[in-house]
């Protein structure tokens, strides 16, 4: 799952930097019309298995804008499928970025509503580009069409998804577009917008309109829980944007962690993109089963799932799915030998029959929740003869980055069996050795008892004696129930959903991090009964009924094994609620992409919205902060990121990383910004809405910057 982690920061820090002007104009939201509301396997490179004819799939000879954006468009959450998160627009420059300014700016009207509602938005929206046209939605899976030029509203379609349905977090990171081949100029939907909700369904509209396409599915809607089990609200929801291969649309869900083994079923399955009708379900505890499961059965329940997003290959036919762990994340002795093969791994599939091709474990045995977050982005790999490769960049949350053969799975770099320890609570099953990417990592050296700090000399002492008193041997220290263990990094380490961007023009890799451990222990049965943790089937929350909004792990009950589990996200001391850790605790890297060298690295955020109790210290000191949400990077060598929890919107250059510019946001930056260009003016947006547990300010704003008209 999406796991995010706060630390209130501190004011030890170096870099001074500048705070900068605020946001101009707002537009509104207009009101909806009736209509609207209304290890590696390899494989072959290419499966010669009997396809599954559908009405839209489509040859590569007609592509999508998706898998060829037009140079102004941004088509796909990740740009394109292939997830570069890099523009060829270069109007925009570290020369002339000073002069940039708010061009337009939206507000969605999807804020909280009731007293628990602001300890769930995190909305984490990325919009897209095609034509003239930008495309999002809202925490709420409020789909919106906005003029790109003038940010004003073309239409909106609100699913009316009920709050009850809301999983760890109220999040929509992006919509999908995708036309219909050889349709007619006046068919409806022929370009459709196709998201997935919160409460567990496909949704197609109208891209000109904003109406429920009538062919797809059921009056424009597929409903996901169809074998997956009793239908409890929160526990299994679409938190990202689809993926369409070849005209099937490709989708995971987000099954809430540490329930129960007898969690909903990690299945991923493939849709007809025009028919919404069922072409495949790859079900791993089940691989003879191609489609719905029979009468009166679900798909395996359990099974580790996708909740993030995919990319693919329009070419090859493979979709990229990144894989969660197990519905019980801290504890493996029950799972099944599918399980334990394919968690935490980048699996390929080929949409034409939907079965796996390959598949490249990052962690085994998975017991840390390390699941795969990243979004994979695809390149041409250069070699040193002047030829590329067909590859794909696979980031990890332990920091670890791979560059795989995106044909067979097969490493580009020597990955390296590292011993890894043993013991804890169940000794015999761990691993005895895991993987490490000799390409590159983003993960720091061990921790030792001087690297904890305290904002106050009671916080330090109190941090060492913690250190002193935990289990830690290092990276995948074996989870205990006797005494905590540290978990560094924690389950927000590395790189998460955020995800890489890759400048191939330049050979330039650009990857946020997070440095920061968790503080964990295994519970009994008995001490989960008298905390009172409950499964969400049992009418709980999932969470510590005597705390509101907790970190995921701070008291799941993981029922059915024998173990839940208690996560100190951060490690925070009690007293001041500061990191036990000292700075950074996140950063912003450069990597050379043929070798995998580093050539800079930066600390990423400020001290300016964090301080000791929770009180902001307003000090403009760069001292590197937690982060969810990456980068983008345009044709004039620009990155612009915010994701620091410092409300902050910077660009930055990337030949020296130094900050080039930046603006003060209305909310929290928790999402990926994107770039386009219309009318021969480019513009930079952002939908900064916060994150609950991030503890950044919630919005439900969207703002497009731009240089002024007369430049």
């Amino acid at each position: 799952m999406r796991k995010n982690i706060q630390a209130p920061l501190l004011m030890a820090g170096l870099t001074l930097t500048l705070a900068l002007p605020g946001l101009a104009q707002e537009t509104e939201p207009t009101a909806p019309s009736e209509e609207s509301s209304a290890q590696e396997s390899q494989a072959p490179p290419a499966s010669e298995s009997a396809s599954t004819a559908t009405s839209s799939q489509q040859d590569a000879t007609d592509p999508q804008p998706s898998d060829a954006p037009a140079p102004g468009d941004w088509a796909a959450w990740g740009r394109e499928s292939h997830a570069t998160r890099h523009s060829p627009l270069d109007q925009i420059t570290a020369d002339n970025i000073e002069n940039l300014e708010v061009a337009w700016s939206y507000r969605t009207g999807d804020m909280p509503e009731g007293d628990h509602a602001e300890s769930k938005y995190a909305p984490e929206t990325t919009p897209i580009k095609v034509d003239d046209s930008l495309y999002l939605c809202s925490a709420m899976n409020i789909m919106i069409s906005l003029d790109a030029r003038t940010g004003e509203e073309q239409w909106r379609y609100d699913p009316q998804v009920d709050a009850g349905a809301i999983p760890y977090s109220a999040s929509c990171r992006g919509v999908t577009y995708h036309e219909i081949p050889n349709a007619g100029d006046e068919q409806q939907c022929a370009a459709r917008i196709i998201e997935g909700t919160l409460d567990g369904r496909l949704i197609a509209v109208d891209a000109d309109t904003g109406e429920l396409c009538q062919d797809f599915g059921d009056g424009g809607m597929v409903d996901l829980w169809e074998g997956i089990g009793e239908k409890v609200p929160g526990w299994y929801s679409v938190t990202a944007p689809p993926t369409i291969v070849q005209g099937i649309i490709v989708t995971g869900a987000q099954v809430k962690d540490g329930q129960a083994e007898d969690a909903p079923s990690g299945v991923i399955r493939g849709y007809d993109a025009q028919t919404g009708e069922l072409a495949w379900a790859w079900d791993m505890g089940r691989p003879d089963l191609d489609g719905a499961p029979p009468e009166g059965e679900t798909y395996t329940r359990g099974t580790p799932n996708m909740w993030t997003t995919a990319a693919s290959d329009e070419e090859l036919g493979y979709v990229y799915l990144p894989m969660g762990n197990s519905s019980v994340d801290y504890f493996g002795g029950n799972r099944s030998e599918e399980e334990n093969e394919y968690s935490t791994s980048l699996v390929a599939i080929d949409v034409n029959s939907g079965e796996p091709v390959w598949h490249f474990q990052t962690v085994h045995y998975d017991v840390w929740d390390y699941d795969l977050g990243s979004q994979p982005s695809l390149v041409d790999f250069p070699q040193e003869d002047g030829s590329t490769v067909p590859a794909l960049i696979l980031a990890s949350k332990q920091g670890d980055i791979y560059v795989l053969d995106r044909r067979t799975g097969e490493s580009l770099f020597p990955v390296e069996e590292v011993e890894a320890p043993r013991g804890g609570v169940e000794p015999d099953n761990l691993s005895e050795t895991q993987p490490s990417s000799s390409y590159h990592t983003l993960a720091f050296p061990d921790l030792e008892e001087k690297d904890m700090w305290g904002m106050t000399p009671i916080d330090q002492l109190w941090c060492r004696i913690q250190f002193r008193r935990a289990e830690y041997q290092g990276m995948y220290t074996p989870p205990t129930s006797e005494r905590r263990f540290i978990q560094y990094p924690g389950y927000n380490g590395g790189n998460d959903w955020g995800s890489v961007a890759v400048d191939t023009e330049r050979g330039v890799l650009i990857a946020n991090y997070n440095n920061i451990p968790n503080y964990n222990r295994l519970l009994t049965r008995e001490e989960a009964e008298e905390r009172n943790l409950q499964p969400i089937y049992a009418g709980g929350d999932g969470s510590d009924s005597e705390e509101d909004g907790p970190a995921e792990g701070a008291g799941d009950p993981q029922v059915g094994a024998p173990y839940a589990i208690d996560v100190n996200a951060g490690w925070r001391a009690p007293i001041t609620g500061m990191p036990c850790t000292a700075p950074p605790y996140g950063g912003i890297r450069a990597i050379d992409l043929a070798s995998g060298e580093t050539l800079w690295d930066k600390p990423l955020g400020e001290a300016r919205k964090n301080g000791p109790f929770g009180i902001p210290t307003y000090l403009p000191l760069t001292i590197g902060t937690p982060n969810n949400g990456g980068p983008l990077i345009t044709g004039s060598g620009l990155i612009f990121i915010a994701a620091a929890t410092d409300d902050l919107f910077r660009a930055i250059n990337i030949e020296n990383g130094e900050v080039v510019w930046k603006d003060t946001l209305p909310a929290g930056g928790q999402a990926n910004p994107m770039t386009y260009e219309v009318d021969g003016r480019q513009y930079v947006v952002i939908a900064p809405g916060g994150h609950h547990f991030m503890e950044t300010p919630i919005g439900d704003h969207v703002i497009a910057y731009a240089l002024p008209e007369d430049e």
